[in-house]
């Protein structure tokens, strides 16, 4: 009836749903206490009644269950009073349950039943209801016949235990007979109860205590049924739950050391004969591995690493004999994804392969077995994959396998799989995920091996885009920005954290870096592997070891150093800096050719302060030994080539380069103080060790590379006290330091001495003593102004020492002083920075200039010419400092010299005479005009005129200079003293004869001196005549010219000879000026001549015909244009018509009035505005006017008027008015202008120029050098 009844109200459609959970019958007898006051309202007294009943319905019995699960779920705390109020009746409630689970089949049922008993017993916490469950479970298993209905028993053992962990240790201890139970469920044939075995089991080895207790259990009994059923398993749920019992299994060492002895020992049994059925536990892992299930998988590769996490070496064997290594290789490239993995140390099969790779038969197995080509496929199969945990556990596995591989066995066997593995990792390693490049740069470090890239051809161009993507990607990661905050904030602690990665991540790049060059250099001892040989022979070698080595120089210039520096301005990792100056140090060796460069450039990056602030800073003491190693051998290596390539100065010998060698050896790894406390080692003037004093040579040394290339980490005032301190310390103990430390010692007090301190007497007196122990001062020479300065402004020093230094300045220096000696002292150019230094030393001791001239005369030719013409752009920059008497005085010393010790030919004394000469020659061109002659001056008047006597015509080289010497003289002085200096000069016949040979060879065909040579003679020889005429000077020997090669000379001028012309244009007009009756000078005819027309007679020695074309040839040379030559022309033509007219009046005044004149007017005055304006066309003018020549018409004059008029005459130059006033006076005393107004002009025009043509200053500067001629302007044009 009950039964009827609630059927009837489950299948009522008005019946509400939580009437199914009351058993009506009985529910009106029960009391409310026993209700659950919130929904679902289940009544536990209906439950306890309606649950056994064997009438109700299973559907009935399954929604009760299901409600008071609900309610458990939702209102735990009302559902556990409720079952509470009563201990009797919450164990019957337990028990009832119980007999339901093991009473039923329907499996829907089961779970219902396991599930509110597990979350009823953790719910109650009540001792009394889990010893019940227990010990009910307990009866169970034991009164059953077989185990073919103890699936439910176990099931809620296994949940139970995990839910309460602690019940695994009592169910060991108050229940151990079940564990035979549960071997009798694993060898039953149910999958479903093995499962639950296992899962059991699992949970009972979890617990350390109960797997200690259970260790017997398992040694004799568990282990071969449990990997008898693990490899036998079908199903997944078995094959989980026995890889969860495993896992728990190999936590623990004896356990892992039962299962792989027991596999050792099967093994061995079957090698032999073996009974079939047991199978090693690598074996079945391995068959798990070939399953395609994922989860599979990856558990069995978790269980092989943490077998090999305890022993790899004792358990790696029996896996690699099981062929594992191949297994997880080809495992690997279906890409497991990291999120099924579970949270265990090593939880990939990448990560399994590395455990394996710790023992020395992998990489053989690896390479054999597997293969490299399919790490490689995996690799670049993982990179495909938008899986970032997968990609760092493959670069893992391929790092671990290429850092292990023996160097004896190729892993690569061809460089396309070379190539392909670079590709692979510079993909990699351009990854955006800072995780995944850091994991690439380790697989790159460890790639970058001999071994591994020795496969021909090497393929450099392919290293290098990995090096390349390596270095790129550090230097995008260096300059990410970092969010800097207040102290203590947290994103500050973040950008801590920031660096900190970054530090790693550096370190990592420069340790692939410096792997790489590792490459390089053991390349380099391989000649096959310099260059590829499959490269045809015209193509460009770019893929070579040259070539990738001058990569790694520039990829360290361009990208390491500049990221290193940045790092080191926001932390300081020793590590870091270790293997970047160890990188540096290896490129010394890899690129030989480059190292001076490099060196240099490092130096003046203050790359020797870096290496000392790191030794100052880490390395004091015996901490950090291997970067003090790394310091002082970067800094060994830099130093010598430094040393090896001076700035300027010759190579070293090689005694001093190992001089230097020992110094630093011995003292560089003993150095580890800062700026102050190195200059505090050299000021100390106590009695040094010889362990202190080492240190200090090193100490200089290093500060004088430094200084030399710009890198001036001290203070210059404190060192340089501590160098003198240092040169007293030395001379106090009788020491005499090794030369290259002298050297430094000089050159660093050179350098930091300003301008107002002083060298103590002491010091200069030490200084003096050690150089005068020096067998040559090129030892201890550095090329610097201001070493220069040093030894020239401290007599004692320049008395001793000057000459040499100055010697070795000019025999070093570089500038380019031809350039200097082509520019005339009117373009004043911006001087190089050492010779406007040599200068200012100069200007402060005119007395060096003495030191130079010695060097003119005793040093090899090119240092001489240096010399000159440094000294002669000093007179012309310099005209306030008066030191021509001062080298007039040594010159002539030095010409007396020479003069008595090489007799007639001092022209071979010296090659630099010549050079002195010139000197000599521009010295007096300085000189100003109208300057006494005093004795000195006439000494060396005498003995230049001398040492010309001595030489032919050949000598241009002195006879050029000297002749400018004698002509300046001559005309930059007084009249009394151009007397005496004349009659000096007149009293050399060898003068005068060798005068007389160099005019005949004006007009040779061969043998003809050079142009300027000739010039200077004729305007000397003319300048002769003039002073022996004016002053009726005694004459020793007479000079004869032929007059019809002059004339024929002025006729058919030579081209490009416009000064030469000049010059004979001024001989002829002294000669017509004296009448031709110079008694120097004698004009014969050239060879035997006819008897002269009557009418040429007068004229005498000149004929008519000779006149008309001289005066043809002065018009030729006029319209030539040359101012120079213009002015000589007209000077000529003047003193040829007052010859003439004085004479023949009528040949005058037909010459002046040849209709040629005209048209050379016309052709003179086209030259520009204002042409007539020239002081030589004026000066014609007015001969033609002064000779009533119809050359000059009153239309001519009227604009010379004009011209005046318009323009301001006080811009006109003295010449100029003095010209045009004398045109006006002849053009006014002639009459020539008839028109009244015109001559009221004329007359206004006299009355301004008047004044100013007298008061008319002469030109700044009469005597010009033109090209290598000193020419007088005045002597030509007056």
């Amino acid at each position: 009836m009950a039964v009827r009844e609630a059927a009837a109200g489950l299948s009522g459609p008005g019946r509400d749903e939580e009437a199914a959970l009351l058993f009506e019958n009985a529910h009106y007898r029960h009391d409310s206490r026993w209700l659950l006051p919130v929904s679902p309202r289940c009544c536990l007294a209906c439950a306890l009644e309606l649950l056994p009943e064997p009438g109700v319905s299973l559907v009935r019995k399954k929604h009760v269950l299901s409600g008071f699960r609900d309610a458990l779920m939702k209102h735990a705390s009302l559902v556990v009073q409720l079952v509470a109020q009563d201990q009797r009746v919450c164990i019957h409630f337990v028990s009832m349950l119980f007999g339901l689970l093991c009473n039923v089949e329907d499996g829907s049922i089961t779970d219902l039943c396991i599930e509110v008993l597990i979350q009823l017993t953790t719910q109650l916490k009540l001792e009394q209801t889990i010893h019940c469950l227990l010990d009910e479970c307990h009866k169970e298993l034991c009164s059953m016949p077989s185990m073919r209905g103890s699936l439910a028993t176990l099931t809620l053992l296994g949940k139970l235990v995990d839910a309460v962990p602690a019940l695994a240790d009592k169910l060991v201890m108050e229940h151990g007979d079940l564990m035979e139970h549960l071997l009798r469920g694993l060898v039953y044939p149910n999958e479903g109860v093995q499962a639950s075995v296992c899962y059991l089991y699992g949970k009972l080895y979890s617990s350390p205590v109960a797997a200690e207790m259970l260790l017997g259990h398992f040694r004799e009994k568990l282990c071969p049924l449990f990997l008898s059923t693990m490899d036998g398993a079908q199903t997944k749920e078995l094959q989980i739950n026995c890889l969860g019992l495993l896992k728990q299994l190999l936590k623990y060492d004896l356990f892992v050391s039962m299962l792989m002895n027991k596999s050792a020992l099967v093994e061995s049994a079957e090698s032999v004969e073996g009974p079939p059925g047991e199978t090693p536990l690598p074996l079945v892992l391995k068959k798990l591995l070939l399953s395609r299930d994922e989860t599979l998988q990856v558990a069995s590769a978790q269980c092989i690493t943490a077998v090999l996490v305890h022993s790899p070496a004792k358990h790696a064997l029996a896996f690699i004999h099981a062929d594992i290594p191949a297994q997880l290789v080809r495992t690997a490239p279906g890409g497991l994804p990291a999120t099924v993995c579970c949270p265990e140390t090593l939880p990939s099969p990448g990560k399994a392969g590395r455990r394996l790779l710790g023992t020395d038969p992998w990489p053989l197995l690896c390479h054999f077995e597997a293969g490299i080509e399919s790490v490689v496929r995996s690799l670049q199969g993982n990179l495909r994959m938008n899986n970032t945990e997968l990609h760092k556990q493959g670069l893992l596995l391929f790092a671990e396998i290429l850092t292990r591989q023996p160097e004896e066995i190729k892993l690569f066997t061809s460089s396309a799989m070379c190539r392909d593995a670079g590709r692979a990792l510079r993909e990699a390693v351009s990854s955006p995920v800072l995780e995944v490049a850091a994991e690439a740069l380790k697989a790159i470090s460890a790639f970058l091996r001999k071994d591994h890239q020795s496969a021909l051809p090497v393929l450099y161009k392919e290293l290098q885009g990995l090096v390349k993507a390596m270095l790129s990607r550090c230097a995008d990661l260096s300059q990410t920005p970092l969010n800097w905050r207040p102290l203590g904030h947290a994103s500050n602690r973040n950008s801590e954290r920031a660096i900190l990665r970054r530090g790693k991540f550096l370190l990592n790049t420069l340790e692939g870096f410096r792997n790489a060059c590792r490459l390089a250099m053991e390349f380099q001892r391989e000649p096959s592997a310099q260059e590829n040989p499959f490269t045809a022979p015209s193509a460009e070698k770019e893929d070579t070891l040259e070539a990738f080595s001058e990569f790694l120089l520039s990829a360290c210039d361009s990208l390491c150093i500049p990221m290193v520096m940045r790092y080191w301005e926001q932390a300081t990792h020793p590590a870091v800096m270790e293997v970047f100056l160890s990188v540096l140090h290896s490129l010394f060796v890899i690129v030989p050719h480059m190292k001076e460069k490099f060196s240099k450039k490092l130096a003046a990056s203050s790359f020797i302060r870096l290496a000392l602030e790191l030794k100052a800073r880490f390395c004091s003491g015996l901490s950090h030994s291997a970067l003090n190693q790394v310091c002082s051998s970067f800094l060994y290596y830099m130093c010598i080539s430094l040393f090896s390539a001076p700035e300027k100065t010759g190579p070293p010998s090689q005694e001093e380069l190992c001089a230097v060698s020992e110094l630093l050896q011995h003292g560089l790894p003993q150095i580890s103080s800062r700026g102050p406390e190195s200059l505090a080692l050299l000021s100390d003037r106590q009695y040094v060790e010889e362990a202190a004093r080492q240190r200090q040579y090193c100490i200089l040394l290093l500060f004088y590379l430094a200084y030399i290339h710009e890198d001036r980490f001290v203070s210059k005032t404190k060192l340089f006290m501590a160098v003198q301190s240092f040169l007293l310390s030395l001379q106090d103990q009788g020491e005499r330091p090794p030369l290259v430390v002298f050297r430094a010692s000089i050159y660093l007090l050179a350098i930091c001495q300003d301008k107002d301190d002083a060298l103590d007497e002491a010091v200069v007196g030490a200084i003096r003593k050690f150089l005068e122990d020096t067998p040559d001062l090129h030892r201890v020479y550095t090329h610097h102004p201001l070493l220069l300065r040093l030894f020239l402004l401290h007599p004692e020093l320049m008395r001793r020492f000057g000459h040499r230094v100055l010697e070795l300045w000019f025999s070093w220096e570089e500038s380019s002083y031809e350039e200097l000696d082509g520019v005339p002292s009117a373009g004043q150019p911006t001087l190089p920075a050492s010779v406007a230094a040599l200068f200012h030393i100069f200007r402060s001791s005119p007395s060096i200039l003495l030191i130079l001239l010695d060097l003119i005369c005793s040093s090899p030719m090119d240092i001489a010419r240096k010399v000159l013409i440094v000294l002669k752009t000093f007179l012309r920059r310099n005209e306030d400092v008066q030191v021509g008497g001062l080298i007039r005085g040594h010159f002539l010393m030095i010409l007396q010299h020479l003069l008595v010790e090489h007799g007639s030919s001092p022209s071979g004394a010296s090659g630099n005479l010549p050079l002195l000469l010139n000197l000599l020659s521009l010295v007096q061109l300085r000189n100003e005009s109208e300057q006494e002659l005093d004795s000195m001056a006439m000494k060396l008047l005498h003995q230049v005129s001398k040492l010309c006597g001595t030489c032919s015509p050949a000598d241009s080289d002195i006879l050029q200079p000297s002749f400018n010497f004698l002509y300046c003289s001559l005309h930059q002085t007084t009249l009394g003293s151009q007397r005496r200096a004349a009659a000096v000069l007149l009293s050399s016949t060898a003068l005068i004869e060798l005068l007389e040979k160099m005019l005949a060879l004006t007009w040779a065909e061969e043998g003809s001196p050079r142009t300027g040579l000739l010039c200077s003679a004729w305007l000397l020889t003319a300048s002769f005549s003039a002073q022996q005429h004016k002053g009726s000077l005694q004459v020793h020997q007479t000079l004869s010219v032929e007059l019809d090669q002059v004339l024929k000379a002025l006729s058919v001028p030579k081209k490009k000879a416009a000064l030469l012309s000049a010059a004979i244009l001024r001989f002829l007009r002294t000669a017509l000026q004296q009448n031709f009756s110079s008694a120097l000078v004698a004009l014969r005819p050239s060879g035997a001549q006819s008897p002269p027309a009557p009418e040429d007679t007068v004229l005498a020695p000149l004929g008519t015909s000779q006149v008309l074309s001289l005066v043809i040839g002065l018009q030729n040379l006029l319209v030539q244009k040359d101012p120079l030559l213009s002015h000589a022309c007209v000077g000529c033509l003047e003193a040829l018509l007052d010859y003439v007219h004085a004479r023949s009046p009528d040949v005058a005044l037909h010459v002046a009035c040849q209709p040629w004149n005209r048209f050379l007017m016309f052709t003179l005055l086209e030259a520009g505005e204002n042409s007539f304006l020239k002081p030589e066309i004026l000066r014609l003018m007015t001969l033609f006017v002064r000779f009533r020549s119809s050359s000059i018409l009153s239309q001519e004059v009227g604009h010379v008027l004009q011209g005046a008029a318009s323009t301001d005459l006080s811009t006109l130059p003295g010449s100029t008015l003095q010209a045009l006033h004398g045109f006006f006076l002849q053009v006014q005393s002639m009459g020539l202008l008839t028109d009244h107004s015109m001559a009221q002009t004329l007359q206004a025009s006299l009355e301004s120029l008047s004044p100013r043509a007298s008061l008319a200053q002469p030109p700044l500067q009469d005597m010009l050098c033109l090209g290598e001629v000193s020419v007088s302007l005045s002597h030509i044009r007056d």
